[in-house]
């Protein structure tokens, strides 16, 4: 097995010299993955999650999961299905949970929210720490919470990592009003645990707007296949409600779609170059907030087809300024601003203040690296106005977040001399990022550059 070599502390983010004709393999979702984990472990019988994301997130959730007792063993598997079910496999044994041990949550919001109502139900302590930036995103919601449903957490007044919940082995659960207008994973977090809650939960969201809400309509889809009743009252009249009935969970067989939120540079490259790239497996109905990029990009000049041989993406090297609320599917910020920073008109991007509170604050990160390179780039209460302009080469800082460092990269297929400092962050959540990327500009170059060849990770 070879090494991978170490990437430079500047990487040169690779230059267009042309139209971009690809096909690349995009792994497997994080959200998925680390809730299918998440139900996996909780369930009343071993399961499998297959084809599942293995980076820097992934990990941290699978061996949080291990030191609570959860066996998780890594596997190579074949199917003869067609459902795309074989390759890597993790076959997840549960077990009772216990303390004491330490969690370490790096930066990963799924894992810091995801995982402390898991630990209510173990019998022990479990502390919970992470990076310097996992004690400044909020978490306090999470804990009261769970203090209303009867867990019992020592965080010291904080409201933020690091903490320890004393596990007893159970949760009562019942009824609990949250605020989770900075982060839908605040819902999701109680929901994942809930059937094993002694009463379920009934979670109300009394905030204001929800952001996010495709990842929490991914819990709910994602409960339910794992045996949960799930019931969201809004026909009754009911808004931002979820009840979770106790009950066990299934042991299942899951097999995790492609991330299409990482797809997004790939394909803003065909947008960018006037070339094709198809993304494989892109499925045809999904609650991935990342299959939004379909509308927006075809809005900002492209066209997309989804056929047998996945996605296929295709753009004209004129790309539109767009007026879009982004609420909804936040984390598609980053890519979609380096893109309107390559315009040929004005763009507005709406709905997500709560960005400010993610791996960094992204609005004010996009505004200074983009402003940087000659850019203009102007933060609103909610958002970002982009202005064109012809911008330069120089350092495009990453602030440890995975999603800077692929909008720079973007970037850098227009404008010569873009150096992505610290790219080695993309590990968050789309391992190989760097090959992956000069794989797909070094198709033409070394072939025909006919749409269908291979690059990225399966290459």
């Amino acid at each position: 097995m070879t090494e991978t070599p170490a990437l430079p502390a500047l990487w040169p983010a690779p230059l267009a010299d042309g139209t971009v004709h690809a096909t690349v393999t995009v792994p497997g979702s994080k959200s998925v993955t680390n809730r299918a984990l998440v139900l996996a472990a909780l369930a009343a019988e071993p399961g499998w999650v297959r084809r599942p994301l293995r980076s820097r997130d992934s990990q941290l959730m699978a061996d949080a999961l291990r030191a609570m007792g959860v066996g998780i063993e890594e596997t190579v598997s074949s199917s003869s299905a067609g459902d795309g079910s074989g390759g890597e496999a993790w076959r997840v044994i549960p077990a009772a949970l216990h303390g004491p041990t330490t969690v370490d949550v790096g930066n990963a919001g799924t894992v810091m929210r995801f995982l402390p109502p898991v630990a209510t139900l173990a019998d022990g302590d479990i502390r919970f720490d992470g990076d310097p930036r996992s004690y400044e995103r909020p978490l306090g919601q999470v804990i009261s919470a769970l203090r209303t449903l009867g867990a019992r957490i020592d965080d010291d007044g904080r409201g933020a990592l690091p903490m320890t919940v004393l596990g007893g082995g159970a949760l009562e659960g019942g009824t609990v009003e949250i605020d989770a207008s900075n982060s839908s994973q605040f819902v999701s977090a109680l929901l994942l645990s809930a059937p094993r809650f002694n009463q379920g939960v009934e979670v109300r969201h009394v905030g204001g707007n929800l952001p996010s809400m495709p990842h929490i309509r991914m819990t709910v889809e994602m409960l339910r296949a794992a045996g949960a009743q799930v019931d969201t009252p809004e026909a009754g009249g009911e808004k931002d409600v979820w009840r979770v009935t106790p009950g066990a969970l299934l042991g299942r067989d899951m097999v995790v779609e492609p991330d299409l939120s990482n797809a997004q540079p790939f394909l803003a490259a065909a947008l960018i170059t006037g070339g094709t790239v198809t993304v494989p497996d892109w499925p045809r109905r999904t609650t991935q907030p990342g299959d939004a990029l379909r509308r927006i990009f075809t809005e900002m000049g492209g066209s997309c087809e989804l056929t047998d041989a996945g996605l296929v993406f295709t753009g004209t090297g004129k790309i539109h300024g767009i007026d879009v609320d982004l609420s909804e599917v936040g984390e598609l910020t980053p890519g979609i601003a380096a893109v309107a920073a390559l315009a040929d008109s004005e763009s507005v991007l709406r709905g997500v203040a709560h960005l400010r509170l993610h791996e960094t604050d992204r609005l004010a990160a996009l505004t200074k690296e983009i402003n940087g390179l000659g850019g203009d780039v102007t933060e609103t209460a909610d958002g970002l106005r982009i202005r064109p302009r012809r911008m330069h080469g120089g350092v495009f800082h990453t602030y440890d977040d995975h999603r800077m460092a692929t909008a720079g990269a973007v970037i850098g297929l227009a404008v010569e001399g873009v150096q992505i400092e610290n790219v080695a962050t993309t590990a968050k959540t789309l391992p190989d990022f760097p090959k992956m990327w000069t794989d797909m500009l070094a198709e033409d170059a070394e072939g025909s550059g006919v749409p269908g060849a291979s690059a990225g990770a399966g290459a």
